[in-house]
């Protein structure tokens, strides 16, 4: 069974930084594609960056420039390190993994920046 859990969400101020990780068991990072969404309060759940398994990164325009996602096969864990963070990126941070026949989430990790 997969089970994925964030860490790393706080509460920061305009043009900080933050690292989030996403510690997934059950099966390695490298054998499925991965990824960031985030829900902010009264939106949908966006995406904002996956990895694939031969280690490409894609990102959303928003996440582009400033997030960056990595994996570290090692310790079996995502991160994605946010820099330049605005108000608007305050949202729910969900740690995603493909799976079959269904998906995998995370907890949720808040991230709050503040102006």
């Amino acid at each position: 069974q997969v089970q994925l859990v964030e860490s790393g969400g706080g509460l920061v101020q305009a043009g900080g930084s933050l690292r989030l990780s996403c510690k997934c068991s059950g099966s390695g990072v490298s054998i499925s594609r991965m990824g960031w969404y985030r829900q902010a309060p009264g939106k949908r759940r966006d995406w904002v960056a996956t990895i694939t398994t031969d280690g490409v990164t894609h990102y959303a325009d928003s996440a582009k420039g400033r997030f960056t996602i990595s994996r570290d096969i090692a310790t079996n864990t995502v991160y994605l390190q946010m820099n330049s963070l605005k108000p608007d990126d305050t949202a729910v941070y969900y740690c995603w993994r493909l799976g079959i026949p269904r998906d995998y989430w995370g907890q949720g990790a808040q991230v709050t920046v503040s102006s």
